[in-house]
């Protein structure tokens, strides 16, 4: 698929993973749906990046939410092609503590956005894409993103790293589900980068994340993650597979 061609949802896509995602698939000359549910954010970058762009107010754990935002991408796009899941939360409570088990809440809401909020999206969105007229036998590409938590998650990192486990083991099945009506699933799981969340912590402490990466010893740029996205929607033959993106970084304990 062409670049030029996409017509995308993209979750998360106000900040971080999800804005450098959709700025690169709209200088590819794409189409591209923010679904997002900072809205003053959502709304500004919308405007910023032009009339190939709109902004949903969107919970992706809502299936009403996601299927009217897919219905406001598809009518201004005339379709739906690409699905890429950037939303997600982080948690840091350990398993059990001083303070007693970890809530089971924390548990739940972490797995309910992360993994529930990133399959609820991918199966809204292939049924729409199972509506294509297909090209050279494809109808779509659904793209999530895990973590390389969901290998070597650290000390707090129970719950994020589930969810995100979760994502990499419903890649390979999502693909093989969806395989016969042409629409690919690829995951990507992105190491340290330099997203939001990182930005409020202190140089030294960004510098010493950045040093215990191998090569090139600096955070991720979502740049970076933008570009393999738009690989993977350019390269047919990519499909069913986690793709690592972290420098060769395999996480400590803590």
């Amino acid at each position: 698929m062409k670049l030029s061609e996409v017509k995308a949802v993209v979750t998360g896509g106000a900040s971080g993973l999800g804005l450098a995602t959709v700025e690169a698939i709209i200088e590819g000359g794409g189409q591209a749906a923010i679904l997002d549910r900072n809205r003053q954010e959502g709304e500004k970058v919308a405007a910023g990046l032009g009339e190939r762009v709109l902004f949903a107010d969107t919970d992706v754990s809502s299936e009403e939410a996601v299927t009217a935002a897919i219905d406001s991408a598809v009518e201004a796009f005339g379709g739906l092609n690409v699905c890429i899941n950037c939303a997600g939360i982080g948690s840091a409570v350990k398993t059990a503590g001083k303070k007693g088990p970890m809530p089971l809440d924390v548990f739940k809401f972490t797995v309910e956005v992360n993994l529930v909020g990133t399959f609820n999206v991918a199966r809204l969105a292939a049924t729409r894409m199972l509506e294509n007229e297909p090209d050279e036998g494809e109808r779509g590409v659904i793209i999530n993103t895990a973590s390389i938590a969901a290998y070597d998650g650290q000390i707090g990192q129970v719950a994020y790293s589930a969810s995100k486990g979760g994502v990499v083991a419903m890649t390979l099945v999502m693909a093989r589900d969806l395989a016969r009506d042409g629409v690919r699933c690829c995951t990507i799981a992105p190491g340290t980068f330099d997203t939001p969340l990182l930005g409020l912590m202190d140089e030294e402490m960004r510098g010493q994340l950045a040093a215990g990466i191998p090569f090139p010893s600096r955070l991720g740029d979502p740049v970076e993650y933008g570009a393999l996205a738009c690989h993977i929607i350019e390269n047919r033959y990519l499909n069913g597979e986690t793709i690592r993106l972290d420098g060769a970084l395999r996480m400590p304990p803590r």
